[in-house]
């Protein structure tokens, strides 16, 4: 919308909260919209328009009536907003309980609800209701952003639309079309899932967002009610883990070192229950037949066929897939697939020359109204702040918060004198609000809002020394009674916990990192399939979901380096002092890479499914493409993964520049598929892997 449309919403809401007995139509439109050309029924859409607009700010516009007279009468209709219906009730936190929340809001930074739980922390704060919190040093847990499909179903279930999906069947192993009403979405098992009812079926089901073959399409023009009361932790809780299957694997002689850690050979009495083949290759007539040369044939155990075919298919033409059919066919169409969008003909590349370097989506007047309703109240609590730390608190230019106080100071009671309009001052560059016409409260949590921290909260569950015992189930208690029933819908988003497998190595790092300790690590590097032993001086610990990682300063490779906890093999204090100056880049919330002057800078083209890795790798410039595809360009520490971070991801994205590396991406897309007979090319190697992106 328009700022001017901007500027007549503000001014419509004083209005409407400052009337005690409500304005009518006609008042309104002369004295808030001074609209004297449009038809009466052009005025009447332009007037339901905005008091839609308002009910999603959260004011519920009410309707009063004069005895006797009906409520279509716009002569007898006044019009109202109740100064505390929509606002949010007081909330009082302790220290520990504020730590808990902002950490809890901090889990959704780059995911999908990072927007939504900075606006509600913004609200608190507003309200008075954050005392000051010191967050633990050195440690950030985070959700992991879970793409497009994520964020388009988030919406459609919080606005009650139907969605439609092609979806890989696990029953049938066919594609098909789905058409569903989303009910809930919630993650289990390490996956998340869509639950909700199956216009063909018929019935409640559950998919798996991994399966999804498509872009999700959102149906606005259609609405559904979903089922009172529904709580998607629940369904999914009753949702069985699926049974441990085993794949046999031939892997190349002395590589995948990883694998080979959950794997036995193939042919021992550890790889019995085998679905879909013998342990030694035979499928039920004849010989077993053997490894290939040059490779071991081992078992592996799986639960799901999905995530390992990804993973299988990352090893590109060091592992092939002998048996089950199914996880066979599974990796052969990810690598096929990837090979056919590598192939394709590649589009001009073509950054824009000005605009932001980070993708982020434009800000709107819509957005510019949401502040300025979270600014008021936010000024009134923390009076005499200085102007550039109140644009640092909304995460806003100076300018642009200078545009907002612009617009409040004009706006005010209709018709009124000087001393009805809002008053803030900010000539000494420390800004103070004089009036603030009833504003002075920030409104009630949306639903996002509400699921971002109320979900982040159960997300937290059972970290250890973090989110433990009381705090976090009274903070709980609180935002549920103050969020109402925007926090019973919440229930329709469930988060996945962050606690880590084995919580002794993060109690070792933290303990490092509280008290400055360097520390002795043995790690194992996949890419490169080896174990090395480093002293490390750790800096911080953050996750992904249940993934946790230790960013510290490796005094073997001279730098700052990313070690998966799950991939350390051992690690104790060395008894030495932290001796390097190197220091983690920014604060928190932390990203994934720190950027060096020797990093590889590659162009990739991203299919909408795969749009969400621009945001998850930092990308420093994007581009839309005219077939909905986006253009990133991102810094690797090494770009010798990315054949594998392209196989594993499936046609959703391709290398473009260096061109050396699109060539060497296809000709190892080639040998991968040579290996399992659909392809010509000779095997070239998996290469070494990345210094700070961790996978």
């Amino acid at each position: 919308m328009p700022a001017s449309r901007t500027e007549r919403l503000l001014n419509l809401l004083i209005a409407l909260l400052n009337t005690r007995y409500g304005l009518r139509r006609s008042e309104l439109r002369q004295k808030v919209y001074h609209d004297t050309t449009s038809s009466e029924a052009a005025f009447g859409r332009m007037f339901e328009r905005d008091k839609g607009e308002l009910r999603q700010f959260g004011f519920e516009v009410e309707t009063v009536t004069d005895k006797g007279w009906g409520s279509d009468d716009p002569a007898t209709t006044r019009y109202r907003i109740g100064k505390e219906s929509n606002r949010l009730p007081d909330v009082s936190l302790t220290p520990a309980e504020c730590t808990v929340l902002i950490l809890a809001a901090q889990l959704w930074e780059q995911a999908a609800l990072g927007s939504a739980a900075r606006n509600a922390v913004r609200k608190l704060q507003a309200a008075g209701g954050l005392a000051e919190a010191e967050l633990p040093a050195g440690v950030q847990p985070r959700i992991r952003p879970a793409g497009q499909a994520f964020e388009d179903l988030v919406g459609a279930i919080h606005r009650q639309h139907p969605v439609s999906f092609s979806y890989l069947a696990g029953s049938t192993g066919q594609e098909e079309l789905r058409t569903v009403e989303p009910w809930g979405l919630g993650s289990r098992f390490g996956q998340w899932y869509l639950v909700g009812y199956d216009r063909a079926r018929g019935d409640k089901r559950f998919f798996r967002l991994s399966r999804f073959t498509s872009a999700v399409s959102v149906l606005d023009g259609e609405s559904f009610t979903p089922p009172p009361s529904f709580n998607v932790r629940e369904q999914l809780a009753a949702l069985p883990e699926l049974p441990v299957q085993h794949a046999i694997v031939d892997v190349a002689g002395g590589a995948l070192l990883g694998l080979r850690k959950h794997a036995v050979p193939a042919g021992t009495s550890a790889a019995s229950g085998n679905d879909g083949g013998s342990a030694d290759g035979n499928d039920g007539g004849g010989a077993p037949v053997p490894a290939r040369a040059g490779f071991d044939r081992l078992t592996v155990p799986y639960r799901d066929a999905e995530t390992l075919a990804a993973e299988l298919a990352s090893y590109g033409p060091k592992a092939v897939v002998v048996a089950p059919p199914g996880l066979h066919a599974a990796v052969l169409r990810r690598l096929a697939a990837a090979a056919d969008f590598a192939a394709a003909p590649a589009p001009p590349v073509d950054f824009p020359r000005t605009g932001p370097a980070k993708r982020s989506r434009k800000r709107t007047s819509e957005d510019q109204l949401k502040r300025m309703l979270q600014l008021v109240p936010f000024l009134v609590h923390h009076q005499g702040l200085h102007i550039s730390e109140v644009a640092e608190r909304f995460g806003i230019t100076r300018k642009e918060l200078e545009d907002d106080l612009r617009i409040l100071i004009c706006s005010g009671l209709p018709e009124g004198y000087p001393d009805d309009l809002l008053d803030i001052r900010w000539d000494d560059d420390h800004v103070y609000i004089i009036q603030d016409l009833d504003l002075n409260r920030p409104v009630r949590f949306t639903v996002d809002e509400a699921c971002a921290l109320l979900t982040g909260l159960e997300a937290l569950n059972g970290l250890p020394g973090l989110a433990e015992g009381g705090d976090l189930e009274s903070v709980t208690l609180k935002l549920m009674a103050a969020a109402g029933e925007e926090g019973l819908k919440a229930a329709a988003l469930s988060g996945p916990e962050v606690a880590p497998e084995d919580s002794a190595v993060l109690a070792t790092a933290r303990e490092a990192i509280r008290t400055g300790a360097q520390l002795r690590l043995s790690y194992l590097a996949p890419q490169r399939d080896a174990v090395s032993e480093r002293d490390i001086d750790p800096h911080r610990l953050y996750s992904l979901d249940s993934t946790w990682y230790l960013e510290a300063y490796c005094h073997t490779a001279g730098g700052l380096r990313n070690f998966r906890l799950d991939r350390i093999q051992s690690l104790q204090p060395n008894g030495l002092p932290p001796s390097s100056a190197a220091d983690p880049a920014g604060d928190f919330p932390v990203k994934l890479f720190t950027p060096n002057d020797d990093d590889a800078v590659v162009v990739l083209e991203l299919t909408r499914q795969g749009a969400g890795l621009a945001d998850e790798y930092y990308a420093e410039r994007t581009a839309l493409l005219p077939n909905g595809h986006m253009l990133a360009e991102i810094r690797f520490g090494s770009a010798d993964w990315l054949p594998m971070f392209v196989a594993q991801h499936g046609g959703a994205i391709r290398v473009l520049e260096p061109r050396a590396l699109a060539d060497a991406t296809r000709e190892w897309l080639a040998a991968a598929l040579n290996r399992y007979g659909a392809g010509t090319a000779t095997a070239t190697g998996a290469g070494t892997g990345t210094r700070q992106h961790p996978r």
